[in-house]
C-alpha cells in the first residue's frame, strides 16, 4: 500500500532527525538549566556515539546511525528527568511538539489545509500516506486498513524497543508527544495500543466528522 523507503533515505532521515533534535534539546536544557549543564549533557551524549564507516553499505550506516539516535534520545530523556523531574519531562514534551510543528510547516501544509476545506477524506488519506512513508525509518510496519476516515498501522515488533532504557521514548515520545503533534498540526487523532514489543496505531479524522466525502 505504501512505497518502500530505501536504506539510503532511511539513513538520511535518521541523521536529519538527529540534527533536528539538536535544534530544541540543547536550547531547552540551556534555558532551564544553564550553560554548564549543557556542556555536561554534550559530554555524556558524545561518549556513546559509534563512528559510521564511510564506505559501509547504506543498510549498515542506517543501523549504526539508528543506534546513535537511540542513545542520544534515551540520554536526553534520562538527563532531563534526573535534573528536572516529571515536570521537566512535560515541559520538554511541549518543546518537542512546537519544534515538530515548526519543522513540518511549509507549502505542503498549506496545500493540505486547502484540500481539507473541500474534501476532508482526501486530506486525511494524503496525511496518512505522507506520514506512513516518512516514518518508515523509525520502525517496520504495515497498513492493513486505510479509508477516508480511519487508518491502522500494525507494528509487529517496534525497533525502538529492541534497545535498552527506551520506555520514555515509547510512552512519552511515541504515545504522547506524537499524538499531540499530529492532532494540533494535522487534525488527526492518534491512539497507540502497545502489547509487549508490538503496537497498533489507529488514526482517525478530528475535523468535520459528520461530513463523510
Amino acid at each position: 500500500m505504501l512505497k518502500e523507503m530505501p536504506y539510503s533515505e532511511k539513513y538520511a532521515r535518521v541523521t536529519d532527525n538527529m540534527k533536528f533534535d539538536e535544534t530544541f534539546i540543547l536550547p531547552f536544557v540551556q534555558r532551564h538549566l544553564g550553560n554548564q549543564t549543557v556542556a555536561e549533557l554534550k559530554k555524556t551524549r558524545q561518549e556513546g556515539i559509534i563512528p559510521i564507516p564511510a564506505h559501509a553499505l547504506f543498510e549498515e550506516k542506517y543501523e549504526i546511525a539508528y543506534s546513535n539516535w537511540m542513545w542520544l534520545a534515551e540520554n536526553a530523556y534520562s538527563f532531563i528527568r534526573k535534573q528536572m523531574g516529571e515536570d521537566g519531562i512535560k515541559k520538554f514534551e511541549r518543546a518537542e511538539v512546537e519544534a515538530l510543528k515548526r519543522k513540518n510547516a511549509g507549502p505542503a501544509l498549506v496545500v493540505l489545509k486547502l484540500v481539507r476545506s473541500f474534501s476532508p477524506g482526501t486530506a486525511f488519506t494524503m496525511t496518512v500516506k505522507r506520514m506512513g512513508y516518512q516514518l518508515q525509518w523509525l520502525t517496520p510496519f504495515s497498513v492493513p486498513e486505510l479509508t477516508r476516515h480511519k487508518a491502522v498501522l500494525d507494528i509487529p515488533r517496534c525497533k525502538i524497543l529492541d534497545f535498552p532504557r527506551t520506555e520514555d521514548i515509547c510512552f512519552v515520545g511515541c504515545q504522547s508527544t506524537y499524538p499531540m503533534w499530529v492532532a494540533e498540526q494535522f487534525m488527526v487523532d492518534m491512539k497507540c495500543n502497545r502489547q509487549g514489543n508490538s503496537c497498533t496505531i489507529t488514526l482517525t479524522r478530528l475535523w468535520w466528522n459528520n461530513w463523510k466525502p
